[in-house]
Formats: C-alpha cells, sequence, structure tokens
C-alpha cells in the first residue's frame, strides 16, 4: 500500500474531489487530503477547520483515506507525510496545462513526482468557484457536492424559496 498527497484548498470540496480520491483510493491505498491554505491570507470562503470537518465528513466511508492542513509547499507537506507522489485531478485539457507546468516545477524542486487521475466525464465541469457563486445566490449545489457539504453550504447561504 503506498500512501498519496492529494492537495488543493478545497473550498469547497465536491463531487468530482471525491470522484478522484476514490481512484486514488482504489489505485494507492492511503490517501491523505492535504487542506493547503496560506496562514497570511484569509481569502478562502471556509476556514481551514470548516474545510477539514466537511471533507472528513464526506469521506468517513472511506477508511484509508484521511484529511490534514498544510501551509506552504505541496512538495514539504508531501515529504512530511511521505507520500509516494502527487495526485492531481484532471477535467480539462486546460487542467493539464496549468498541472504539467507545476508538476514539473515540483519535481524539479523536490524530486516529487505528480500523478493525474481524470475525473468522471459526468463531473468535469464541476468547480469549486461556482458552487461558492451558486451557493452564494441561494442556487441548489446538492447535484454537486457530497451532503456533508451540502449541508454547511445551506447554512452559510440559505437557499432561496421556490415559487
Amino acid at each position: 500500500m503506498s500512501v498519496v498527497l492529494y492537495p488543493g484548498s478545497f473550498d469547497p470540496f465536491h463531487l468530482g474531489h471525491l470522484d478522484v480520491v476514490n481512484q486514488a483510493a482504489v489505485l494507492f491505498g492511503e490517501v491523505i487530503i492535504g487542506v493547503m491554505h496560506n496562514p497570511e491570507k484569509s481569502s478562502a470562503t471556509f476556514s481551514v477547520d470548516q474545510r477539514i470537518a466537511m471533507i472528513e465528513e464526506s469521506v468517513k466511508h472511506l477508511p484509508s483515506i484521511s484529511v490534514q492542513a498544510f501551509a506552504g509547499l505541496a512538495v514539504d507537506a508531501a515529504k512530511s507525510c511521505r507520500a509516494l507522489c502527487i495526485l492531481k485531478g484532471l477535467r480539462t485539457m486546460s487542467d493539464f496545462e496549468l498541472e504539467q507546468q507545476m508538476a514539473q516545477t515540483n519535481f524539479l524542486i523536490s524530486g516529487v513526482r505528480t500523478v493525474y487521475v481524470p475525473c468522471a466525464p459526468a463531473l468535469g465541469f464541476i468547480s469549486s468557484r461556482f458552487i461558492r457563486e451558486i451557493a452564494h445566490f441561494g442556487g441548489d449545489t446538492s447535484a454537486m457536492v457530497p451532503s456533508a457539504v451540502g449541508n454547511v453550504l445551506n447554512k452559510t447561504y440559505p437557499p432561496r424559496s421556490k415559487k
């Protein structure tokens, strides 16, 4: 069984993320979801503790998955948890271009490799940014997020009344 680090802001965690985690659990065994944050920036919608709680509730059925907060570089986080590699999910070709540049840089500075896992095609359109915007305006995000995340979104941004 190998350990992989799946880093991201996960603000919020969605079904595309969960799909990548499920695939990684089958491929590698142990997955550490790394909630990355910059303590000097507070631009996230949800606090690190809130994000961790939502993710933990979303993956509680997967015994080989854990969630940890990390500040700084993902490569340093990967080394600190003795991960075989960094895991990144891909949705589109533009994701690949950005992730490939990041992976090559990470390998150059640290020797840590990156492995890509494409999310299921039916989930490829989901993005945390769109979820935040839809929730902010009272829209329904239930088809895009695990129920644990949906519950928090509904408390944070009450759904608009249906007419």
